[in-house]
């Protein structure tokens, strides 16, 4: 379904897959599994196009060019801009001279370092509300699926030409995409399956006519509170992370680094140095030796209570649900003993 690149096309710019592959291709939009395979097969294959495909076909001015991948390059200027600064010391520090250069070199690591410290923060954080969400909800607010748009011919040669876009089905919350929720409409207990275990996770009960209709309005509320959350907590996170990347311990490992993975000795020893320069890093930043004043003293505590606080309120917030369906029935409304006007 996410396929590896095997050719490319410079006439039609686009990725062609091999003859077995086209046969497991879907046919119309189809919902994947939410794990780690799944995604690291998204990003690699959007990471691969933002590069090659979409910037082709946009130069060229291509009539299928669109704004899903106009959004999807936007991962290249991220990474340009973060390689830039990530080098701009380093690759400046060797005119130095002296201490200079070894004072350009020590902020152009740290530098490099909070880049990726801050990009794996920013990431991997947003686990720690999807996750909670997930487990308490039932809703999987990162569920994705695979777009399927067949295009328009370019040239007299051009027919049956298919791209294929990855979303997530809460993308959008006024255009939630809820028919990839249901089941097989021809197989019983299936049709309403994903939103029977919502609801009965929800505290809806069990064997509703209509789960569908009453988990709807709970779910676009969870996905609303929980982009805030997400959004919030993981620029939060990021923080922490740059702020980790640019303590003292570092400067150990910066002396041993070493990328020569085949030089096992070194490259051992540069392992065992990161772990240590890791941890001893995470103690200066939560408790600084040589803090002089409250605000050094507490600022890192300060950074990881709110990162740590926003997340849980978030979470919090979101599992609280208000648009829920009534419980009161029409028998606590209407009293049969009673006459009553149908108008």
């Amino acid at each position: 379904m996410i396929l590896p690149v095997s050719s490319f096309d410079d006439k039609k710019t686009q990725f062609k897959a091999s003859d077995s592959q086209e046969k497991s291709l879907p046919k119309s939009d189809t919902l994947l599994n939410n794990n780690i395979v799944t995604r690291s097969r998204i990003a690699m294959d959007k990471f691969t196009k933002a590069f090659t495909v979409y910037p082709a076909r946009g130069l060229k001015g291509s009539i299928n060019s669109d704004f899903y991948e106009f959004l999807t390059m936007g991962t290249v200027p991220y990474i340009v801009g973060s390689l830039t600064l990530m080098s701009v010391f380093n690759s400046a520090a060797k005119h130095f001279e002296g201490f200079d250069q070894k004072a350009a070199y020590k902020l152009g690591n740290k530098m490099a370092l909070g880049v990726i410290f801050y990009a794996l923060a920013k990431t991997l954080s947003k686990s720690l509300v999807n996750l909670p969400v997930k487990w308490i909800t039932g809703v999987d607010t990162q569920l994705p699926y695979v777009k399927v748009n067949h295009q328009l011919p370019e040239n007299k040669n051009d027919f049956d030409l298919t791209s294929y876009e990855y979303h997530k089905v809460g993308e959008s919350v006024e255009f939630t995409r809820w028919d990839l929720l249901y089941g097989d409409p021809n197989k019983k207990g299936e049709l309403n399956k994903r939103y029977d275990k919502i609801a009965k996770r929800n505290g809806l009960g069990t064997n509703l006519n209509d789960s569908d209709q009453a988990v709807k309005p709970m779910y676009k509320e969870v996905l609303v509170k929980s982009n805030l959350a997400r959004t919030i907590s993981s620029y939060l996170w990021a923080a922490a992370g740059v702020a980790l990347a640019f303590q003292k311990p570092w400067e150990s490992y910066f002396k041993v680094a070493t990328g020569k993975f085949w030089n096992t000795k070194d490259f051992s020893h540069s392992i065992k140095v990161f772990r240590d320069s890791l941890v001893d890093s995470a103690k200066e930043f939560w408790s600084p030796s040589g803090a002089t004043g409250k605000f050094e003293k507490y600022s890192g505590k300060a950074v990881v209570g709110l990162a740590a606080a926003a997340t849980i309120l978030g979470v919090l917030n979101t599992i609280h649900i208000k648009n829920k369906p009534s419980k009161v029935s029409e028998k606590d409304v209407f009293d049969a003993n009673k006459e009553s006007v149908v108008g």
